[in-house]
């Protein structure tokens, strides 16, 4: 049994502003550096092998937090959104026929213009998660953790989904057989000891 630990990156200046960021590269603001420094992750996840997005948000909240350089995993990057990236979700919701919808009402097939569906996003991360070898941590984004603990919960982005990703927290998944199993609740990164 492999277990994957998934971790959302530290807060953007895009992500306050409630900006859509998908693909495009934003790094992390100077609050989410300070309070990611006072972080570590805790045992036995500060042995396990590390790996994020090569989106730089992610590799420094992986740097971060462990001490050291993550592998960098291109299946790991963030769904690509598109004509979307940038924009505001809510000034979208209120465009008439912007075809932007609440997460609860997109199905795996919903796909913003000129980007990923959820579907697309689970195919192209099936031939990693098969692949690993040993326990992982993985510092990846919203649109990634939400396919993967979909597939975990079966839910269908249809309807309320049946778990919260809150920031500086493991999701832990235990990978039997082909299965995604979760963990009924998220780990806590800790406080780093004053030196």
């Amino acid at each position: 049994m492999i277990r994957l630990a998934l971790l959302r990156h530290g807060h953007t200046p895009w992500n306050r502003a409630g900006r859509i960021q998908g693909r495009s590269d934003i790094a992390l603001d100077p609050e989410a550096r300070e309070g990611l420094a006072a972080l570590r992750l805790p045992a036995p996840w500060d042995q396990a092998d590390i790996c994020a997005s090569p989106l730089s948000r992610a590799v420094e909240t992986a740097r971060l937090v462990s001490d050291r350089d993550p592998q960098q995993v291109q299946a790991l990057t963030e769904m690509n959104w598109g004509d979307w990236e940038g924009q505001h979700g809510a000034d979208l919701l209120a465009q008439p026929g912007s075809g932007y919808r609440h997460i609860e009402d997109w199905g795996w097939d919903f796909r913003p213009p000129g980007g990923e569906s959820p579907a697309d996003v689970r195919a192209r991360l099936a031939p990693w998660l098969a692949g690993l070898q040993h326990d992982m941590v993985a510092v990846c984004h919203i649109g990634i953790m939400r396919v993967i603990l979909a597939q975990a919960h079966g839910w269908d982005f249809d309807g309320p989904a049946p778990f919260r990703i809150k920031r500086n927290r493991l999701f832990v998944l235990e990978i039997t057989q082909d299965r995604l199993v979760p963990w009924a609740e998220p780990v806590r990164l800790l406080a780093r000891e004053a030196p």
